[in-house]
């Protein structure tokens, strides 16, 4: 057994902004809080928050996890997100070869199995999209589902799954099958109607992904995907705040329309994450960095050079939200959306859960953090 005593001057909890608080950690885990400052082994003067969470990292340290599905690009990717607050993430991979995916899915269960931190799981963004809406995903590899990519949904060994489909290309039986495999079923580069969305949302689909970008609009004779996103409460949508992907006047109306604790910020991160990088390959395509939006040579988005660091302060000071409303939308509602109706173990600092943590400065810039009560 482990223990360890860390003093936080300034502490916000997930709930409540506090002072003069002490975790008890032992293994990895928060077992008591207090004020008693004796007998400390670590004291932050920043402000301690819960660790942020990611549900769509593609890249980072330039690493690109479909280029080498590897334990090794794995732990560069979270190295690189760490230094920036990510705690957790589900490392995404984006539309490919079956081979690929087999490859991806093995490298998740082996970085679970030796217990690399933050590994959560898998998000497979694709393959099984819209052609009109693709984005920068390679039109080549988009197909209906298989009984290969079966196989690699129905492993139990690979964490938590999440998958992107556009409901045109995947029926609703096959939403109701995947929801019944455990697996986080959202809808994007979709350009579906609002009736087809709608009918996946029924079948257990629970999520969009990177909202507005890449699916139908909002259009008022035709709700499209959008409409469909904004109107269902139960539904939760990830949010790149980047000022690249959406306007954040967009931002503002989505998080207004949506029930607290439903949008949740994602950065559909990209190798330049903590690297100087100014271009990489994607596919048969280079991507070029410009004062941080990522173009592709065809012209679309690729992906973002953002960091969840980042997407707190622009939701806090670029769209108003409050800190702890911004702080609580990188940590606990892609925690709770991730395992809704299981026991949370993040996002939170409160007893009983995993002491992942963020030590802020006064610019909300990170300073230190923490997994699993280790400092990284």
């Amino acid at each position: 057994m482990t223990q360890k005593r860390f003093h936080a001057q300034r502490f916000f909890d997930g709930q409540a902004f506090l002072d003069d608080q002490v975790l008890t950690i032992v293994d990895g885990k928060i077992t008591a809080i207090d004020q008693d400052i004796t007998n400390i082994d670590v004291s932050v003067t920043g402000l301690v928050v819960p660790g942020y969470i990611d549900l769509q990292v593609n890249g980072g340290g330039g690493a690109l996890f479909n280029d080498s599905p590897s334990v090794d690009n794995l732990k560069t990717i979270m190295t690189a997100h760490a230094r920036f607050g990510t705690t957790a993430m589900m490392p995404t991979l984006i539309t490919d070869k079956i081979e690929v995916m087999q490859q991806a899915a093995k490298a998740i269960a082996q970085a679970i199995s030796e217990g690399v931190p933050g590994i959560l799981g898998i998000h497979f963004e694709g393959p099984h999209l819209s052609i009109e809406k693709k984005g920068t995903h390679c039109a080549d590899y988009i197909r209906p589902i298989s009984d290969d990519e079966w196989q690699v949904l129905s492993r139990q060994d690979i964490g938590q799954i999440m998958v992107t489909v556009a409901p045109e290309t995947v029926s609703a039986e096959d939403v109701t099958r995947m929801v019944e495999l455990g697996i986080k079923v959202c809808l994007g580069h979709t350009n579906a109607d609002f009736k087809t969305t709608q009918q996946a949302i029924d079948a257990g689909a629970s999520g969009f992904t990177h909202l507005f970008n890449a699916m139908s609009p909002l259009q008022g004779r035709e709700p499209g995907v959008v409409g469909a996103a904004l109107l269902n409460n139960h539904t939760s949508c990830g949010l790149i705040v980047d000022g690249f992907h959406v306007d954040y006047a967009s931002c503002r109306l989505a998080i207004q329309a949506k029930p607290q604790g439903k949008i949740f910020l994602v950065t559909d991160a990209m190798p330049p994450v903590g690297t100087d990088q100014t271009q990489f390959a994607l596919y048969d395509r280079t991507v070029y960095v410009d004062n941080g939006k990522l173009t592709s040579t065809t012209g679309e988005l690729a992906g973002s050079s953002l960091d969840m660091a980042r997407a707190v302060k622009n939701t806090h000071h670029k769209l108003g939200i409050e800190l702890g409303e911004a702080i609580r939308m990188a940590s606990l509602y892609p925690a709770q959306y991730l395992y809704q109706n299981q026991t949370v173990m993040r996002g939170e600092l409160i007893p009983g859960k995993q002491a992942d943590m963020v030590v802020l400065n006064d610019d909300l810039s990170v300073q230190e953090t923490w997994i699993a009560g280790a400092k990284v």
